[in-house]
């Protein structure tokens, strides 16, 4: 006790799972976040170390479910995110009394290794062919992430007064996330608006679209499913003037494309598409990186670069008519 290492026994019976479900439901994070930590938990730590009481883990418990993990060849990233909220679980118990201190913090215990994984990236020549293969709504989609760097939910939550088209910035203010089967309308990753240069190619680009396909009007939640309506007036909808699902356009619009293109091959007849994970939305968002850093750009001083406009403008421009 004069240690301040004593638990009292009853708090030190209290097992993984009962505390980790409470310890959930008083987190205050992102909604979408306590619902990803939640779902990882009960899959895949409860499972393997629920029953057991906080006063009888060990270094030894935790190794064994990190070997579990590889064992069972669940993927090196998920299975960092796996450990670090059973860390998280496990050091607030030691903050709450339960338990003495963190066997995730001994010396022989480490997380799940993570292979180097290689990131595809994609040729100017590959970009055009993706977007010229994709319906005409969606192809200035292809300009804005791969000459923006936006991700997908900021691409379909992109708004008409987020866009100054005869300006040289975008202003990403909003994204469009899905929590339990719910849209709703949410800041950047990171509650971060920012600035990014809008190179003309890009804007012209956006001009033609809107000109063919005006803004939509969109009311969704704002935040989390039960939140306040907002209404956005979107520059990318579907053919039914409503927002663009993920799951549908990945799978109906992105894959031919990619197929198309030569990135993906080409599935029989009654086939789905083979995963193309290394080839999703987000391969634009590298492209966009590795221009910036092909012509001598820091991607973190972008956003007021006439060098890193300039340079993402001859990318586009060298094809700019489907």
């Amino acid at each position: 006790m004069s240690r301040g290492e004593y638990v009292d026994p009853k708090a030190a019976r209290t097992t993984f799972q009962q505390y980790a479900e409470r310890w959930i439901a008083g987190q205050t994070t992102d909604l979408n976040t306590r619902i990803g930590t939640e779902t990882r938990l009960r899959l895949h730590a409860f499972p393997r170390i629920g029953a057991r009481p906080l006063g009888s883990f060990r270094p030894v418990h935790v190794r064994e479910f990190v070997r579990d993990l590889e064992n069972d060849s669940i993927g090196g990233s998920y299975a960092r995110n796996i450990y670090a909220n059973v860390r998280a679980v496990l050091s607030a118990a030691v903050d709450d009394g339960h338990l003495a201190r963190n066997p995730c913090s001994a010396a022989s215990v480490r997380p799940p290794a993570v292979s180097a994984a290689r990131v595809m990236l994609w040729l100017p020549s590959q970009v055009h062919a993706v977007r010229d293969a994709l319906p005409d709504r969606y192809q200035a989609m292809v300009a804005v992430g791969g000459g923006c760097g936006l991700r997908q939910g900021e691409i379909i939550g992109l708004a008409e007064d987020a866009v100054q088209l005869d300006g040289d910035t975008l202003r990403v203010t909003t994204q469009i996330k899905l929590i339990r089967g719910v849209s709703v309308f949410a800041p950047p990753k990171g509650n971060k608006e920012r600035d990014v240069p809008l190179p003309s190619s890009v804007a012209s680009a956006l001009r033609r679209h809107t000109t063919s396909h005006p803004p939509v009007g969109i009311k969704l939640p704002w935040i989390k499913p039960d939140g306040p309506l907002t209404e956005r007036r979107l520059i990318f909808t579907n053919t039914a003037d409503g927002i663009v699902w993920r799951s549908n356009f990945n799978i109906q619009e992105w894959k031919p494309a990619l197929a198309a293109a030569g990135l993906i091959p080409t599935p029989e007849p009654g086939k789905p598409y083979a995963s193309a994970r290394q080839h999703g939305v987000h391969a634009l968002r590298h492209f966009y990186a590795s221009v910036l850093l092909d012509a001598g750009e820091s991607i973190k001083a972008v956003s007021s670069s006439e060098r890193a406009r300039r340079a993402l403008d001859g990318v586009f421009d060298s094809a700019q008519e489907p």
